[in-house]
């Protein structure tokens, strides 16, 4: 990703030209070559000024994001972790005992300890809180005593330390204005990244007798200077290629706009997520496990304390694990008498799957069930693609990836920098000039095959990415300014 920055007008050469010693031996087919060589090079140039710098920010605060779930549970380890001690206490006395803490709360769900060390958490709604938050007590499943509270976000649970990173990585804690920052960087990443390999497609077959498929992947260590730095820029480029661009895309199903757009995108094609429905045989209104009420003109039925289902839990826990719920859990109390126990399993490190049964607490018959299975295979990749974006798909190894590719892209953007400063001018006669540009007019000469389907598809993305259509429509802006003032000061 090419970061050379503002323009100097009497110095428009293309801004990557291969070496005279890279040269191929037969001359290259010139119009589609060179046009869509040409357009990725002046798209990757503009996008290297103005969004690089976001996309560094981003990749900075997710390094420390990937390694954020090993970071929990080590600053945590009192919360979540205990020294195993005899059998463990029934549920439901883990869950009074949790009760008995939180007296002002609404009890709301219990996740069971999902390993022999590891502490139950029973979770309140707290009105204190913000959106997505819940209060949860954390119990010693082998005494049934509390250990401690703290305030939990999201469906991974995410403790107060996670938490913060996961914001500071989403909006530099600005709230939503600073989401503007990570929607920009993760929109335009995946267009930077196509547009640099195309850059570098091109240089690696002009080098001669090293045009093969895994010289892209094998920097030039014969160059010096520049010609190293873009080498390596390439290089590591095309190995980080692959993971940044599914962060791409998982990063946009969390954005503003463009999320919007993709969720309304899975909903017309049915590949939103699937839920268990909780509503009991007879039910006036179908109820979700998101415990939200679904008005159809029926009278809804009146509101029942979770905590006088507290008896019931144990049968309910059991007949899940009977029934396919087999890895860590969280159970979700009815708050509606007409109302069934929904049973969804957790995101975990290594968890693949998100099984789900609805269970009737008095009888302990399961009135619904939702195997991962039966996910639309959409949901299912992108299930997989947001566990493996918060480095909870297969663990430890996860985030160890995660870490080695954003430092990977770390130093392809600072090899951008130093690339720009290895090609300044140093001397100018109309002052200090910034870098140079690539060639101009690389769209006017596209052949139409080309540039037709290009204009196209700049606005359908544009459309469907809102930052990525107005920051190109920017560039363009100041693309003809630089033009304008060049031949101002040519006449």
């Amino acid at each position: 990703m090419s970061t050379t920055a503002a323009i100097s007008p009497d110095a428009e050469l293309p801004e990557d030209e291969p070496t005279a010693s890279e040269t191929l031996a037969d001359t290259p087919k010139p119009a589609a070559r060179n046009g869509l060589y040409a357009l990725a090079m002046r798209l990757h140039f503009y996008a290297g000024i103005f969004v690089a710098p976001f996309i560094l920010v981003a990749a900075v605060t997710g390094a420390l994001y990937a390694i954020s779930p090993t970071l929990e549970s080590l600053v945590s380890r009192d919360l979540l972790h205990v020294e195993p001690s005899g059998p463990v206490k029934p549920l439901s006395e883990q869950v009074n005992a949790a009760v008995a803490t939180q007296p002002g709360l609404t009890l709301n769900a219990v996740a069971p300890a999902p390993g022999a060390e590891d502490t139950t958490r029973v979770l309140f709604a707290d009105p204190s809180l913000g959106e997505s938050e819940r209060r949860a007590v954390f119990v010693n499943p082998y005494t049934a005593q509390p250990v401690g509270d703290s305030v939990v976000y999201g469906s991974s649970g995410a403790l107060p330390l996670r938490t913060w990173i996961d914001r500071l990585h989403r909006d530099l804690h600005l709230g939503e204005p600073g989401r503007l920052y990570s929607e920009l960087a993760a929109s335009w990443l995946w267009v930077v990244a196509l547009a640099g390999l195309v850059l570098w497609w091109r240089r690696v077959r002009t080098r001669r007798n090293r045009n093969s498929a895994r010289w892209l992947f094998a920097p030039d260590r014969s160059q010096n200077g520049r010609g190293r730095a873009v080498n390596w820029h390439g290089s590591v480029g095309m190995w980080v290629l692959p993971i940044i661009l599914l962060i791409s895309a998982t990063g946009m199903t969390w954005s503003t706009y463009a999320g919007e757009n993709i969720t309304e995108l899975r909903t017309r094609l049915s590949w939103t997520t699937p839920a268990v429905t909780t509503a009991l045989p007879g039910a006036a209104a179908p109820v979700h496990d998101s415990g939200g009420d679904h008005h159809g003109g029926h009278a809804q039925a009146p509101a029942a304390n979770p905590a006088d289902r507290i008896a019931e839990v144990d049968q309910v826990f059991e007949v899940a694990r009977a029934n396919g719920v087999a890895q860590a859990a969280e159970i979700t109390f009815p708050t509606k008498p007409n109302q069934a126990f929904a049973v969804k399993e957790r995101r975990m490190p290594g968890t693949f799957t998100v099984d789900a049964v609805a269970v009737d607490g008095t009888t302990g018959a399961v009135t619904d069930r939702l195997a991962y299975a039966d996910w639309p295979l959409m949901a299912k990749f992108t299930n997989w693609g947001i566990q493996f974006h918060m480095g909870l798909l297969f663990g430890l190894l996860n985030q160890l990836l995660l870490l080695a590719v954003m430092v990977g892209l770390i130093t392809v953007l600072v090899r951008g920098y130093l690339m720009w400063w290895r090609r300044r001018p140093t001397r100018s006669a109309r002052g200090f000039a910034l870098g140079r540009a690539p060639r101009r007019g690389a769209l006017r000469r596209a052949p139409l095959w080309l540039a037709v389907p290009a204009v196209l598809g700049a606005a359908l993305i544009g459309w469907f990415v809102p930052l990525v259509g107005l920051s190109l429509l920017a560039f363009v802006v100041i693309d003809v300014l630089i033009g304008v003032t060049a031949r101002l000061r040519a006449a």
